[in-house]
């Protein structure tokens, strides 16, 4: 059972997130380990996996990256780690900032961070804007093989601009 089954959701990049937490929060009731103390050592078993499974599920699904993960897994689309690559395209047009990230290591330069900070989240936008549509479709096992791969790009190229910004981040701390 993967977890949209489990909250009876339909798998969807987008979700109502009050909702989401409102069956979190039913089935945390439902199934919380200390109501099944009488009841025999298979129906607690079976009640700790369900809790367990509740929690996991809550946990992937109210975060946005991670329910992206989860429903292009879901999908098939996504390969194993290591795997997946990104497109050319999208590499070279990252060279540049790159280079800057490799530059800006060696010798800190505020308005350089400022500049590179605020391009990786002008490429963020765009991408969004790019596949939004097909993030905002209701049941997201319906998309065509090309929204599938469009969708499974974003995920990659958002991934690889937050580690970006992770290292940024590591650079002004310093």
């Amino acid at each position: 059972m993967n977890y949209f089954e489990f909250y009876q959701m339909p798998i969807r990049f987008k979700i109502e997130e009050a909702r989401l937490k409102k069956l979190f929060h039913t089935k945390s009731r439902q199934y919380h380990p200390d109501f099944y103390t009488s009841e025999s050592a298979e129906k607690q078993a079976e009640v700790l996996q369900l809790s367990t499974l509740n929690n996991k599920a809550y946990k992937t699904l109210s975060d946005f990256d991670k329910r992206m993960e989860y429903v292009l897994q879901c999908l098939n689309v996504l390969g194993k780690e290591g795997e997946t690559k990104l497109p050319q395209d999208f590499l070279i047009e990252m060279m540049d900032i790159n280079e800057s990230l490799a530059d800006l290591q060696f010798d800190f330069d505020a308005e350089k961070y400022q500049q590179i900070l605020n391009e990786i989240k002008s490429i963020e936008n765009q991408l969004v804007n790019e596949v939004k549509p097909v993030l905002e479709t209701l049941d997201a096992t319906i998309l065509t093989h090309d929204e599938k791969k469009n969708v499974k790009n974003f995920y990659l190229k958002r991934r690889y601009l937050l580690r970006i910004q992770k290292t940024l981040t590591t650079f002004a701390a310093q």
